[in-house]
């Protein structure tokens, strides 16, 4: 059980939440992408928002404090969620990629998590134009959901775990529209197999699923865009730390920034920064 403020939550019924608003908000943002065309905004720090972005926050916002009101929320899209100080919360972003969206392209994500004594212990990943959905069950294991998808009935599932890294033939992924020479300069120092790009917090789950071996990322993120993926992949059994010291990512943070970090499977042997 999660404790809130005076009431526990019970992890099965926040796996079936969680699930359902995923759904829900997915065929919300996929009504507007297969749409001929929509608003592009741009935030005040100049990164894009349309139209899906703010739909399916308040979606999930509205259901969230409907069914969680003692649990502190914290998402992308609600700048006054942004200035609190909680190591106990859920965080949402509702529409994780949004340039990818804007550019259909498919990489983009639903993130529902939970954030408990600043390590995100639960979480969803929902990539509706990829159908693929991958959460955490009520004791913490990862699992990818098969479709087609019903909001009310989980279908066939099957537990995901990271695989055992061979040293010298790494499987890396890296962002698909944050790709910068820094990245590539700390990729280098590995034995690389083989490269995929992925956008969002596919990327996460790539790792989780065995897919890729290890996920660098040298460059800004906020707690939001990391949450869900990090919680699926810890359920996985990997792990995430910071790029400079190699210590646990933690959640929490003043202002909900992130360092950089290493997402991987545990056996790669990380290089220094």
């Amino acid at each position: 059980m999660c404790q809130g403020k005076g009431k526990s939550l019970n992890y099965s019924d926040l796996t079936t939440i969680f699930r359902r608003l995923a759904l829900e908000a997915g065929d919300k943002i996929m009504e507007i992408y297969e749409s001929d065309d929509f608003e592009v905004k741009s935030k005040s720090d100049e990164s894009p928002v349309t139209v899906a972005d703010e739909a399916a926050d308040a979606l999930i916002s509205a259901g969230l404090r409907e069914a969680f009101p003692d649990v502190a929320l914290v998402t992308e899209e609600q700048a006054d969620s942004h200035d609190q100080d909680v190591s106990t919360f859920l965080i949402v972003d509702p529409l994780d990629g949004t340039k990818e969206f804007i550019n259909r392209r498919g990489d983009f994500t639903v993130n529902i998590a939970l954030v408990e004594n600043g390590v995100p212990t639960r979480g969803v990943v929902y990539a509706p134009a990829r159908n693929r959905m991958f959460f955490t069950d009520s004791v913490g294991n990862a699992v990818e959901e098969m479709g087609p998808f019903d909001r009310d009935t989980v279908g066939e599932t099957k537990k995901i775990s990271v695989t055992t890294p061979n040293n010298d033939e790494l499987m890396v992924v890296a962002s698909k529209s944050h790709r910068d020479q820094a990245t590539d300069d700390y990729i280098n120092k590995y034995n690389v197999k083989d490269m995929k790009s992925a956008g969002s917090s596919l990327k996460f789950c790539l790792v989780a699923t065995g897919e890729a071996d290890i996920y660098p990322r040298v460059g800004r993120t906020m707690e939001w865009d990391t949450a869900a993926g990090h919680a699926i992949l810890a359920g996985a059994g990997g792990r995430v730390v910071r790029f400079d010291d190699h210590t646990p990512l933690v959640y929490g943070k003043a202002g909900f920034a992130n360092p950089f970090f290493i997402a991987y499977a545990p056996g790669v042997d990380l290089k220094d920064a």
